[in-house]
């Protein structure tokens, strides 16, 4: 390993900040691994090494560098969020291949706070899916080469879990930050609603998608938080009194689909590690309503039909088409809102009686890497549900969710957990992650060839 990859943002930053390294060297070592280990994982998209030395440059030369929150620090951005100078291809061949004028307001803030972004990755087309593959390439989980990285975030995760950069931009519309990053082994927060700047596609997915980061450790994550949600992520004023009450759920909240032993296990360890450690823990499971899974079904389509609106379909792929298709019969009542209104108005006495809902983060291990894109559309629907039921209701709720590394698979690969809070509740997921992180311990990057 260089000296700089595999080392924290904050450790990069603060380094900078003191000028114990350039910009230049940290931005030069992290490309350096990317042309080395990407060709294998295919992480990214488009990888900008000409345009990134020379910001990691401009850095260097800045008057407040002393004062930049991410001083020199690479990052990666999702290929459906504007890079000023590259084209933003959403994973799809119907998309124009032509260069932004300006920077996505997450990418501004984040070149803001001293940031270069180094490249943009790989997504399912118009990032759609569970699973990363396209016309762009196949992204693949560093920790285990014969699976998914997932998706639809996918190729940002593998970049930040192989070490070839610190940080990563990813969204999440069903759980596009949360799928990639459990299979991955990585630290995200999805926000919620209106916390952190949009802007993803046609509306957001009618406001479900919000941007966020992929990070290694909990540190990471919330000062990547901050930057792009322009606040604080701390929880209240002079610490917090008292244990905090956790429901520990371990059954899936689609009917017909089950939790394997391995996330359920998972989700077990977690919460007797938070119990032994003073917070109250105890089983209890959320009022979700028998239609939750066709109004998942019906909101991840009606997106999609959106999206797709403006686009060639015989540039699409088939379960694209398929998708938008299935879709469009269902825009108008998504639109109107009512079922997430009532999916909200269910599960708020639960949460006025629960801090925290501790889940597993998935069901079952990601399926195996393959062109997912040249399948039938039910098959990817079916694998996609099936390995991760756990992620829709807070897309539908607009409320805060992790997922966080804890354990491992049986094959040694990272398992996670869900961590879910009421609305404004950013701060007491992050403790909350922190001390799972304090407890129990996980290995940041794949080990290099695995």
């Amino acid at each position: 390993m260089n000296d700089w990859t595999g080392r924290s943002a904050a450790e990069i930053a603060a380094a900078v900040r003191e000028k114990r390294v350039t910009p230049g060297q940290v931005v030069a070592e992290h490309l350096a691994l990317i042309e080395r280990l990407d060709g294998r994982i295919g992480a990214f998209r488009q990888v900008r090494a000409a345009s990134a030395r020379a910001e990691a440059e401009e850095v260097a030369g800045r008057a407040d560098l002393a004062d930049l929150p991410l001083a020199g620090v690479p990052v990666a951005v999702k290929d459906n969020l504007a890079v000023r100078g590259e084209s933003t291809r959403n994973g799809s061949a119907a998309t124009a291949d032509t260069p932004a004028e300006r920077d996505h307001v997450t990418v501004a803030r984040l070149r803001a706070a001293g940031a270069v972004v180094v490249g943009l990755t790989n997504v399912p087309e118009l990032c759609v899916f569970g699973t990363t593959e396209g016309p762009f390439g196949t992204a693949l989980n560093p920790w285990d080469l014969s699976r998914t990285a997932g998706g639809s975030s996918g190729g940002s995760a593998a970049a930040v879990a192989a070490g070839m950069v610190p940080l990563a931009l990813g969204n999440d519309g069903m759980g596009s930050l949360r799928i990639p990053a459990a299979n991955c082994g990585l630290v995200t927060l999805k926000s919620g609603h209106g916390t952190v700047p949009a802007g993803i596609g046609n509306g957001d997915w009618f406001g479900m998608s919000e941007n966020g980061p992929l990070a290694t450790t909990v540190e990471d994550t919330r000062l990547m938080f901050e930057v792009l949600a322009g606040r604080s992520a701390r929880h209240g004023e002079g610490g917090r009194v008292g244990a905090r009450r956790i429901a520990l759920s371990l059954r899936s909240p689609l009917f017909g689909v089950t939790v394997s032993r391995p996330y359920a296990e998972s989700a077990r360890a977690a919460a007797a590690l938070l119990r032994e450690a003073g917070e109250e823990v105890r089983p209890a499971e959320p009022p979700y309503p028998w239609w939750l899974g066709t109004t998942a079904l019906a909101h991840w389509t009606a997106g999609t039909a959106v999206d797709a609106a403006d686009l060639d379909p015989r540039l699409l792929a088939r379960r694209t088409r398929v998708h938008a298709a299935v879709g469009r019969r269902f825009v108008r009542g998504v639109r109107s809102g009512a079922r997430r209104e009532q999916l909200r108005s269910l599960l708020e006495p639960f949460f006025a009686e629960h801090d925290v809902l501790l889940t597993p983060a998935l069901a079952r291990r990601a399926p195996a890497a393959g062109p997912w894109h040249e399948r039938g559309w039910l098959r990817n629907l079916l694998a996609d549900t099936n390995y991760s039921p756990m992620t829709p209701p807070w897309n539908l709720t607009g409320w805060p969710a992790m997922s966080v590394p804890f354990s491992s698979l049986p094959n040694g690969a990272p398992c996670a957990v869900q961590l879910v809070g009421r609305p404004g509740s950013e701060g007491e997921l992050l403790e909350v992650a922190a001390r799972l992180e304090e407890l129990g311990p996980w290995p940041r990057t794949a080990p290099p060839g695995r």
